[in-house]
């Protein structure tokens, strides 16, 4: 099949290489969004998608926004049987959505209709699900709303973080992709509509979303911890007993199932610090100071005498 694909996002590398490795399907473009600053000297950065066509002679585009006129016409002139989306950040409107002489698929990091939105996989974490996936469905103008194709499942292991996840399901995609244009190809493949009742959102994070409450149980806490590690990273604010405070990443820790004090009060438990939430207790493991490298709990903590610093 002609294919082009559609993409930003690291998860998106693996199902593009699949494609251009498997006889029979052909991609003849590619879109992206735009070269972006990035570091501190703010140089401008490819991503990984347009860097991975490099050296080939596939077209790149990268318009601003994909509904310009002229980024509609350049995607008519490629002339695809099937659009592929992965990970690409904007929402295509029918006029793109139409070009495509088969399908427009998009794969979701999720069991749709479960964690609709931009941010799938810390949802199942945050949320405690037991599984995800990748689900390839049919795209329509909505938000993660189209008709499914296939599900693939992936078990979520106990100590599994956004990163890990992320991983997993990136390797995953190629073969559900591969499988779902198998299906694609006799002209009658499934085609099940979402349950919209069933419907739950994961919007975009941001920076902010990773502060910790501590009124929240314990289990909610630490599958947030591990849900946003590595980003936005789940935070707390540290205050010293001169009342200075600075924030503290917290990358790991362990349920207790008491600890004393109020939410957020800290306790030593031999050379381990708890700290007490609304509901159980959390044993921290791995902290970072901002400004310092990671180290672990006992470590950043076996620096002060009492009183230790509090949430």
């Amino acid at each position: 099949m002609r294919i082009v694909f559609i993409g930003t996002g690291e998860i998106g590398l693996p199902a593009l290489r699949a494609l251009l490795a498997t006889p029979g399907h052909e991609v003849v473009g590619a879109v992206t969004q735009p070269d972006k600053p990035a570091g501190r000297v703010q140089r401008f950065q490819s991503s990984l998608i347009k860097s991975e066509l490099v050296g080939t002679s596939i077209p790149v585009l990268q318009p601003t926004r994909i509904r310009e006129e002229a980024a509609v016409a350049a995607l008519r002139d490629l002339a695809p049987e099937v659009i592929v989306v992965m990970a690409y950040g904007q929402i295509l409107p029918r006029r793109v959505l139409e070009i495509p002489q088969v399908a427009c698929l998009n794969l979701h990091a999720s069991l749709l209709p479960r964690h609709r939105g931009a941010a799938p996989i810390q949802a199942a974490i945050a949320s405690g699900d037991e599984e995800t996936g990748i689900t390839v469905m049919y795209m329509d103008e909505g938000l993660d709303t189209g008709d499914v194709l296939s599900q693939t499942r992936l078990q979520i292991s106990p100590n599994e973080t956004g990163g890990s996840l992320h991983d997993r399901l990136a390797q995953l995609a190629p073969n559900a992709l591969l499988e779902a244009l198998d299906l694609l190809d006799p002209g009658d493949a499934p085609r099940t509509p979402q349950d919209a009742a069933r419907a739950s959102y994961a919007p975009k994070l941001e920076r902010a979303d990773g502060r910790i409450d501590w009124q929240e149980n314990a289990a909610a806490i630490e599958h947030k911890i591990r849900a946003f590690d590595p980003w936005p990273g789940a935070f707390t604010e540290v205050t010293y007993a001169a009342g200075k405070k600075r924030n503290l990443k917290i990358f790991r820790a362990s349920l207790i199932a008491e600890a004393t004090g109020e939410p957020g009060s800290l306790s030593r438990l031999n050379d381990n610090v708890v700290v007490a939430t609304g509901s159980g207790g959390l044993c921290l493991e791995r902290v970072q100071l901002e400004g310092k490298r990671r180290m672990s709990a006992a470590e950043f903590f076996r620096g002060f005498s009492s009183p230790i610093p509090h949430f």
